[in-house]
């Protein structure tokens, strides 16, 4: 890894530009179709770090085409198979979206997170703790963190503005945000690829503890699985070799990050602490081994 190959922020002139997210850039291909841009850049706590992790847009992309291929037979999804490289003009623009863009349909994306978990880790814990339960679903007494729930579950979230937090809600609240046959709908997809992903990665020597997906509608309001998927950035990997419950196992992702931060004399708002150069190659690290254990591929 160079610091050639680090993209922290992109400026394509020859597409209209459309938004800047935490991670992604995205731009207009004609009315019906968008180039997105995995960058380099890393948020933790909803706020975005100074200091980008090296390849991880890469590998970030990698993983989500890995995946999108073994799973597309499951639920119809976003992607087009145009080559990013095709649809930007000139070899500084090629360079930046070179193994770490897609060019994929346009929908309009839901208003809900499709979140599903099989382990009680993260704030799933915390709910259980306080509640007995995680998002009002009921669990057994006695359960310890990073235990594998008894079946897997759907615990829908709202979409928060970037710099504001995401809030867990009910299955009853998701389908009055997207109505009831959409929300069925989503849940049974979200779990089903979830299930399949799970399996598959634990050949590969990884849990994949929760997720999280994306779903839009288009224009004749049929669903689609859009945005990245069972990447580190939306899921909780954590090694086989490392499990145990009743603590958090270590997980393929920015914990290494999250970690360090909540040793720092900060408020968890922007601007972000500067991160050592050691905690953003183990970062980096972590990325890339989790795209050689599931797909067997570098970035």
């Amino acid at each position: 890894m160079t610091t050639e190959s680090v993209v922290f922020e992109t400026n394509i002139k020859s597409l209209k530009f459309l938004h800047r997210g935490k991670v992604r850039d995205i731009y207009a291909v004609g009315e019906d179709k968008l180039l997105v841009i995995q960058s380099d850049r890393l948020s933790a706590f909803d706020v975005i770090m100074d200091d980008p992790i090296p390849g991880k847009g890469r590998v970030l992309t990698a993983m989500s085409d890995f995946w999108f291929r073994k799973l597309g037979h499951l639920v119809p999804n976003h992607t087009t198979g145009i080559d990013p490289e095709s649809v930007v003009s000139g070899e500084a623009e090629r360079a930046q979206v070179r193994g770490r863009a897609a060019v994929v349909k346009k929908f309009t994306p839901l208003t809900i997170e499709a979140i599903v978990r099989g382990y009680i880790i993260g704030s799933g814990w915390k709910d259980y703790q306080q509640t007995g339960a995680i998002c009002g679903i009921a669990l057994p007494t006695g359960m310890k963190e990073a235990q594998k729930l008894p079946q897997t579950i759907f615990t829908p979230s709202t979409k928060a503005p970037i710099g504001q937090h995401d809030e867990n809600i009910s299955f009853e609240q998701a389908q009055k945000a997207v109505g009831a046959a959409v929300a069925r709908q989503v849940r049974d997809a979200a779990i089903t690829i979830y299930t399949q992903a799970a399996e598959y990665a634990a050949t590969r020597g990884i849990i994949i503890a929760d997720t999280k997906f994306e779903f839009g509608t288009d224009a004749a309001g049929k669903v689609h699985l859009i945005d990245e998927i069972l990447t580190p950035d939306s899921s909780r990997f954590w090694p086989v070799s490392q499990y145990r419950t009743g603590m958090s196992p270590p997980s393929f992702d920015k914990q290494f990050v999250r970690d360090w931060l909540e040793k720092q004399p900060w408020n968890k708002k922007a601007p972000a602490p500067r991160l050592p150069a050691e905690i953003i190659a183990k970062t980096a690290e972590k990325y890339h081994e989790a795209l050689r254990m599931l797909t067997g591929a570098a970035a």
